[in-house]
């Protein structure tokens, strides 16, 4: 698309697009015609705007930038291009959506009676019966989903990719797209290329949760210890408005100060019986440089690492097994694909078309430039 721009702009070179645009009154009408479908689209995928037509679910992303930045010492974090990462993780409003669109009847068993059942978690209810299952939030539907496997969110991010379709699960819905799963609910699959949506790969992970360039404010080596932009662990705290290192983990320090008592949803060592996990944002100011929340505790994350047999882990949970060590840097984890427990879930990746970025940016420019000028 830009190379079409400035081959019709006077040979310029890309650096010079702008001051092309601005000398070709028509190349620039054309070019500002298609900024603003290419901004709609972004503005859709990102979750800023639905699309009414199809009452699509908005999916928050932040866009990671920095592109071609090296690995920290552990060996991870570098990704040579822009990519937009899951703000939060899938909420129990997107996965309840994404079930009434699928599983009526529910081939593939991407609903978990237990998310009905752990009141620890609880969840989405399953109503009816074969061939005409609904599905019902219980409680919060800001929290994150849990009692999914790899496959499950291998599956959501395939019915994102296909636009979100009503029906049963097939290749237009669940089985093709970003995976090509073709009914499988074992083995080891890999995300194709070319599409937008996926589950992110470990450096795609990694990167938006612990990377900060020293020039902007980050550590000495471009990398925090924690997701919270912090080489401090977290303060396990139900939710906070004012503690920008916090994260909703299990901690207890031995010492009555109102926080670091044990669960963060309750401060005490004694399980709450009742949601153990928080909505979207609770921690307003524990973000991640790239702008996401919540990659520290909450719940572990798929990724798309392949460990032997398993696939990758990361972030920690609010349970007792977790502990601070697992919302580290340098703690990696892993699983079998099929594991569905009340400690995982997982967040999407989204992957500009080649060149949006770039027109985005241009565009944003001549945008302002016309503004200023219009009196």
């Amino acid at each position: 698309m830009l190379h079409n721009y400035s081959t019709h702009c006077c040979g310029h070179p890309i650096g010079n697009l702008l001051k092309c645009l601005h000398d070709n009154e028509a190349v620039q009408n054309k070019f500002m015609k298609h900024f603003r479908s290419a901004l709609a689209l972004v503005l859709l995928s990102g979750g800023i705007v639905a699309d009414s037509a199809s009452a699509a679910i908005p999916v928050d992303t932040v866009q990671v930038l920095n592109l071609g930045n090296a690995n920290d010492i552990t060996g991870y974090g570098a990704v040579n291009y822009s990519y937009g990462l899951g703000k939060y993780e899938v909420t129990l409003n997107q996965y309840a959506a994404f079930l009434n669109a699928v599983a009526a009847t529910d081939t593939y068993l991407l609903y978990n009676p237990s998310m009905a059942a752990n009141a620890n978690i609880a969840g989405i209810l399953q109503s009816g019966v074969s061939g005409s299952f609904a599905y019902s939030v219980i409680g919060s539907g800001d929290r994150p989903v849990t009692y999914v496997s790899w496959f499950d969110a291998a599956r959501f991010v395939n019915w994102l990719q296909n636009g979100q379709p009503t029906g049963a699960q097939d290749a237009s819905s669940t089985e093709q797209g970003a995976y090509a799963l073709n009914g499988a609910i074992s083995g080891v699959f890999t995300r194709n290329s070319g599409t937008i949506f996926g589950l992110p790969t470990e450096n795609e992970w990694y990167k938006g949760a612990y990377y900060q360039p020293a020039a902007q404010g980050g550590d000495t080596d471009n990398y925090w210890l924690y997701p919270t932009r912090s080489n401090t662990q977290p303060n396990s705290r139900n939710g906070s408005t004012t503690d920008p290192n916090s994260a909703n983990l299990y901690y207890n320090d031995g010492i009555a100060n109102g926080y670091n008592g044990g669960y963060a949803v309750n401060n005490s060592t004694v399980n709450p019986g009742t949601s153990t996990l928080l909505p979207a944002g609770s921690y307003t100011l524990a973000y991640s440089y790239s702008g996401t929340y919540d990659q520290g505790g909450n719940v572990w994350e798929w990724n798309d690492a392949v460990i032997g047999s398993s696939r990758g882990l990361r972030g920690g949970a609010w349970d007792t097994g977790s502990g601070p060590f697992s919302l580290r840097a340098t703690a990696r984890n892993s699983s079998s694909p099929e594991t569905e427990n009340a400690y995982i879930g997982f967040r999407i990746v989204e992957i500009p078309e080649p060149g949006m970025i770039s027109l985005l940016a241009l565009g944003a420019a001549l945008l302002a430039w016309q503004r200023k000028h219009a009196g």
